[in-house]
């Protein structure tokens, strides 16, 4: 693989990762609590299912480059054999950050959907909670995937 085609590869990387960690902060640490403080169930559930929907949209390409773009890296590099740890570790991360991210997108939304467009707010409430929590999780494991590939550079 020429030295453009790699760098290409690690632009789309690099981009898809922050777009995917930079939303859930975005979401997590500004939408909801602003959402939270300014609506009434009835307004910010429906609001929230609807902005994740959009945000999952873009994740779900995000998700797309991620996986074509490492994969292929990974296979310049020689796989397992030729890799670095972190490598390794960014690929196990990866990979619970796509399940749950999998489960969110077919369980978690979908639940919080039905329940706001049922005007169901406690059940609502607790699916926001859920989706809360495991995009705080995933939140976490990406952070973890940034620091394992740019501190990690130094071991």
């Amino acid at each position: 693989m020429n030295a453009l085609t790699y760098a290409t590869l690690l632009f789309l990387h690099v981009t898809s990762a922050a777009f995917w960690v930079g939303g859930m902060a975005a979401m997590h640490f500004a939408a909801r609590p602003a959402a939270v403080a300014t609506l009434a169930p009835p307004q910010r559930l429906p609001f929230m299912a609807a902005a994740l929907g959009r945000f999952f949209r873009g994740v779900d390409i995000a998700l797309t480059l991620l996986w074509a773009s490492g994969l292929a890296m990974f296979a310049a590099l020689g796989g397992f054999a030729g890799s670095h740890w972190r490598v390794h570790a960014m690929l196990t991360l990866a990979l619970v950050m796509t399940g749950v991210y999998v489960w969110l997108r077919a369980r978690g939304l979908p639940a919080l959907r039905r329940a706001a467009a049922a005007a169901q707010w406690p059940e609502a409430g607790e699916r926001l909670g859920t989706i809360r929590r495991l995009v705080a999780t995933n939140l976490a494991l990406g952070t973890a995937v940034f620091a394992v590939a740019l501190v990690g550079r130094a071991g």
